[in-house]
């Protein structure tokens, strides 16, 4: 039966084919949890409150940089069911090259490496990320999930980079206005 079906019905790839996710530059990344759930607070008075979950997602986020050198984080917010945020990737040879060694790999099913994953990534840093959190939500509530993906837009100009860093943080404000979740790219955020 598995190779009756091997490739058939898969889902294509969201991410742009001509780009190397390991380029310098910067990124808008949402990402969403397992059937929209609300695991990581409310909004109140256009303000978002924390929950626990939300908490440990928020102090994980911050800890990026410090597992990935090459990375820097910029405007971010976190939702109850999602987290928008831009992080920017500045490889030099020095960051490139201690990357495989960082000890953070993201491992296949059998425990060994994932030849699928690119050192030096946004994939990687998203899976890392998406890992931690669950392995400590799920202490709290045993039923976290994320969406299996995330949505990424690569930011091309400090216009646009101004206009999603507005965007995110006005985000908590706009919740409950606009429902549709849609980002400001024209894309659902999930």
């Amino acid at each position: 039966m598995g190779k009756l079906y091997r490739g058939r019905y898969r889902n294509k790839s969201t991410r742009l084919q001509s780009w190397d996710y390991a380029w310098n530059a910067r990124y808008f990344v949402t990402i969403c949890t397992g059937d929209r759930k609300r695991y990581f607070g409310k909004i109140i008075n256009g303000q978002m409150k924390l929950s626990p979950i939300g908490q440990l997602v928020k102090g994980f986020w911050e800890m990026i940089p410090l597992h990935f050198p090459w990375i820097e984080l910029d405007e971010y917010v976190i939702m109850p069911d999602h987290i928008h945020g831009i992080i920017k990737i500045y490889h030099d040879k020095t960051t490139r090259a201690r990357t495989p060694e960082s000890g953070v790999q993201p491992l296949n099913k059998k425990g060994g490496k994932n030849p699928k994953w690119k050192p030096g990534t946004l994939g990687v840093v998203i899976n890392q990320f998406k890992r931690i959190c669950t392995i400590n939500a799920r202490k709290i509530d045993p039923g976290f999930q994320w969406q299996s993906r995330y949505h990424d837009h690569i930011i091309r100009t400090e216009r646009a980079l101004n206009n999603i860093r507005r965007y995110i943080k006005n985000n908590p404000k706009k919740w409950h206005d606009d429902r549709s979740n849609h980002d400001i790219t024209g894309n659902k955020s999930c």
